[in-house]
């Protein structure tokens, strides 16, 4: 494994290299003002297959990344799950694995006439617990949640509860913002993408965003939703956790594990040049 990690960081700073997400990650640092200073990787085989004198290797790597921009340092991590293939002991593909699409869209319901007459429920959000929580569990899962295939959504929704957001709307799962760890069972905006944008979009009690224009008036805390593609169905979330030197915002996400990762994700393999941001305050 670890000459699997060896092989891999040769790779990106070799100019045989010609990875689209690490092309589009040297021209964003360029365009930031940012120099990657150094990089090292971890290896870790979960997945062993073997056929016809063919062996494949599925596992994660590790990357982490020093960064400097102007006189600011700072850490960002990628986890990349990656498939090596051997036929006969000798190489015969390395490639990184595609990220699997999220099962189904689905639709949260808006608040009833009567739900938009009540009483607001306002909460103190706690923005540096949601940081804490963050950056506890950007690589790892709480035992306390279920895991998804797709857990982008899910882990965001963990940072904001963890921050005093108040769950609402059970059992009903296409209405209000929640997750029942008895029951085993959430609503639709706990953990898919698409609803929970349109959740922050629409909801007036408990959890609510506020939309914002640009990123940079993004604080710690707040969560940023992609379309990737750009035709109207939400595809991810993060949770923006600091700012760069240029007061930009540095996300973490699950599904492909990312600490400290800039916010537009153009160094991602999902990103297109008809991607659609939502930039959301939460708490206010």
């Amino acid at each position: 494994m670890e000459k699997l990690a060896e092989w891999w960081l040769d790779f990106l700073q070799s100019d045989r290299n010609n990875e689209k997400w690490w092309e589009q990650k040297k021209l964003l640092c360029k365009e930031r003002g940012v120099e990657i200073s150094r990089i090292q990787g971890k290896g870790h085989i979960f997945q062993k297959l073997r056929y016809d004198h063919r062996s494949t290797y599925q596992y994660l790597l590790h990357l982490s990344f020093l960064m400097k921009q102007d006189d600011f340092f700072y850490r960002e991590e990628q986890v990349l799950p990656l498939q090596f293939r051997l036929n006969h002991d000798y190489e015969i593909e390395h490639l990184q694995m595609e990220r699997q699409p999220e099962s189904a869209e689905k639709s949260v319901s808006m608040p009833t006439e009567d739900e938009r007459n009540l009483e607001e429920y306002r909460f103190s959000y706690d923005r540096l617990a949601v940081v804490k929580y963050a950056e506890r569990w950007w690589n790892s899962y709480n035992p306390a949640y279920r895991t998804f295939n797709v857990d982008c959504t899910n882990y965001v929704s963990q940072c904001l509860y963890a921050g005093g957001a108040p769950m609402w709307g059970a059992p009903d799962r296409g209405r209000g913002w929640w997750y029942q760890n008895g029951n085993d069972n959430w609503s639709y905006s706990w953990s898919v993408a698409h609803s929970l944008r349109w959740y922050l979009s629409g909801s007036t009690q408990g959890l609510k965003g506020k939309e914002l224009q640009t990123a940079d008036e993004l604080m710690p805390g707040d969560v940023i939703c992609y379309d990737f593609e750009g035709d109207g169905r939400w595809n991810h979330n993060t949770i923006v956790v600091a700012k760069d030197a240029n007061g930009m915002p540095l996300v973490n996400a699950h599904t492909s594990n990312s600490r400290n990762r800039y916010w537009s994700y153009e160094d991602s393999t999902a990103w297109t040049p008809k991607i659609n941001y939502k930039f959301f305050r939460i708490g206010e």
